[in-house]
């Protein structure tokens, strides 16, 4: 029997590499957007069909996707935390996401899975929130909250229009091939180097585990349907504790207060005046690691299967690779 086909944006990337193993240890085959400049040797190695193209692109779009394909899977998406990039952030995360939906319906794509983010809900006050809490992302002054959020709306008028898609909402996503995310503590642990821990708490999810959420989506996942993906609820403390103890290095016994590090991004954000280059802490950043978002994943456990990991799993797992790249070398 044929294998059914996957067609992936975002492919080069920490998740979408997560998913492309998914998909192909469930004998998927594999198409895989990438830019002209990025680095498909990990693809390549794995056996995926490239395609070149870009979100900004619609043509290059519908060359790129396999007519009738079994499902398109949109995992591409700006998730910068910097005011200055919010303008190529919203032709990313929305224009370009309108731009794969439009393809998708031309090629006559079977089933679209979209990776949103559980940011689109923005600040809520009633923990832990689900599918059911109103989406305050679009009024947020975080334009990735926002654009997500918007991103969401162009799936959905894609669906009014006859698209078959789902929505996947991750929260903090912890796992391999990822460098400057969640794990990117690990090694600022591991050199000693990590600047303070913030005050805020969140949920976390093993990369592997969303990845096969989004392989179980195809079949599973009801149409225009919200997943929440969550799964271990921790403090950063907790984080960088543990993360400190899988090392074998000492960390910080208490977070930094909110006070001290709204002086440091003030302070980052006047050097970048000079210097051009990103602060080290944004104003977004602030607001996104001192405040708590935690989310309840019932609905996904129940209708994708999927996996909640604990905490000290994922953070093993993300370590493991960082140790056998090279990246970081245990205590």
């Amino acid at each position: 029997m044929p294998s059914r086909i996957a067609f992936v944006t975002g492919a080069t990337g920490f998740l979408g590499l997560n998913l492309v193993d998914a998909l192909l240890e469930s004998d998927w085959h594999v198409v895989a957007l990438h830019r002209k400049t990025s680095n498909v040797a990990p693809l390549r190695a794995r056996g995926a069909d490239l395609a070149e193209g870009t979100l900004d692109d619609r043509p290059s779009l519908e060359h790129a996707i396999p007519e009738h394909c079994d499902a398109v899977f949109h995992v591409a998406g700006n998730i910068s935390l910097w005011s200055k990039n919010d303008a190529q952030q919203t032709k990313d995360n929305v224009d370009g996401t309108r731009n794969v939906c439009n393809a998708a319906i031309v090629k006559k794509a079977k089933r679209f899975v979209h990776t949103s983010t559980v940011a689109v809900w923005g600040v809520q006050h009633q923990l832990p929130y689900d599918e059911s809490s109103p989406q305050r992302g679009v009024d947020s002054h975080i334009n990735y909250q926002r654009s997500k959020h918007l991103g969401e709306l162009e799936v959905r008028k894609a669906i009014e229009r006859g698209l078959d898609a789902v929505i996947l909402n991750p929260a903090h996503i912890v796992g391999r091939y990822d460098t400057e995310g969640w794990s990117k503590s690990i090694r600022l642990v591991a050199e000693g180097k990590l600047p303070g821990i913030p005050p805020g708490k969140g949920s976390f999810c093993d990369a592997g585990a969303v990845a096969r959420a989004h392989v179980a989506a195809v079949d599973r996942g009801r149409t225009g349907e919200n997943y929440i993906l969550g799964g271990a609820d921790a403090t950063y403390l907790e984080l960088v504790t543990t993360i400190g103890e899988l090392l074998g290095k000492k960390v910080g016994k208490s977070a930094v207060p909110l006070w001290a590090i709204t002086l440091l991004s003030g302070v980052t954000r006047f050097g970048s005046v000079f210097t051009g280059r990103q602060p080290a802490v944004t104003r977004e950043m602030v607001a996104g690691l001192t405040h708590h978002e935690i989310v309840n994943c019932e609905k996904a456990v129940r209708e994708l299967g999927f996996e909640r990991v604990p905490l000290g799993t994922m953070l093993e797992t993300a370590l493991a690779w960082q140790v056998e790249e090279g990246i970081v070398k245990r205590g």
